[in-house]
């Protein structure tokens, strides 16, 4: 059976986003992918035929022209997934409201100006949302206000659209990874291993200090949160609505006050003792 569905992605060009664009275009859907850098759509465009459109959805007349470029292309819209993100640090006495504006701008406002220039396409396919928001959005680390609360946000204008849009066919789901491989978790553990005089080791050691204490033990892959998102949109996901679903490698499963008993919390750069 061909698949005929048709796949806004923001924030297409790179990490969670492509990986999702591949995931999807590999099963069949047609898929739209959005984000200000031309270049890494227009390559998507020829390996593998997605749509691309560069824009800026934080533009309502972006947002608009979006919408209206996949109708165009495809005659119609039946998910939409909301992944493009930025992050800026600091607390709430020394934040820039510059930073503060540019972040809610690209995290809260672009993703409602989308859908609410696809919600009545939306309705019309009984189509479904994903908003890749963060554990930032269920838990808090220290410098990190605008980007946790930004994904806050997001997750509930999401969890809004699975109230007020369920009865008539529309589902809306989110996931929340920790960190993930990405160009812009990348330039994070770049600086992080610069702050932290990690060495030679760079990011990927930076991946391995904040990584350490998970679960897991190891940072996510594009790849692994693409397979939720896909999951979600699908009609294998037919009955999950409002869900946030955690692809964290544990993180939010374990008690901060239990790390002792397991591992020697120390300041960095500290000695442990023997």
């Amino acid at each position: 059976m061909v698949d005929e569905r048709v796949v806004i992605v923001t924030g297409g060009g790179s990490g969670i986003g492509e990986a999702t664009a591949r995931l999807l275009r590999e099963g069949g859907p047609q898929v739209v992918v959005s984000g200000r850098r031309s270049e890494p759509l227009r390559r998507l465009e020829r390996e593998i035929g997605v749509l691309a459109h560069p824009s800026d959805v934080g533009d309502p007349e972006a947002a608009d022209g979006l919408v209206r470029v996949a109708l165009a292309a495809h005659g119609r819209i039946d998910g939409v997934v909301l992944n493009a993100g930025i992050g800026r640090g600091g607390t709430v006495g020394d934040l820039s409201l510059d930073d503060w504006e540019v972040v809610m701008r690209t995290n809260v406002t672009g993703p409602l100006l989308l859908l609410r220039a696809a919600i009545p396409h939306l309705l019309e396919s009984s189509g479904a949302v994903v908003a890749v928001a963060s554990v930032s959005a269920l838990r808090n680390g220290t410098s990190n206000v605008t980007y946790a609360t930004s994904k806050a946000a997001l997750l509930q204008l999401c969890r809004s659209v699975a109230v007020d849009y369920g009865r008539q066919g529309v589902r809306a789901n989110i996931v929340c990874p920790s960190w993930v491989r990405s160009e812009m978790a990348d330039r994070r553990m770049t600086r992080f291993a610069e702050e932290a005089n990690l060495g030679a080791g760079g990011a990927g050691a930076a991946y391995e200090e904040v990584t350490r204490l998970l679960p897991l033990g190891r940072p996510g892959e594009p790849p692994e949160i693409a397979e939720a998102v896909a999951w979600l949109l699908s009609p294998a996901a037919s009955y999950v609505n409002g869900a946030v679903l955690t692809i964290d490698g544990g993180a939010t499963a374990l008690d901060p006050g239990t790390l002792a008993f397991d591992f020697h919390v120390a300041p960095r750069g500290s000695e442990v003792p023997d």
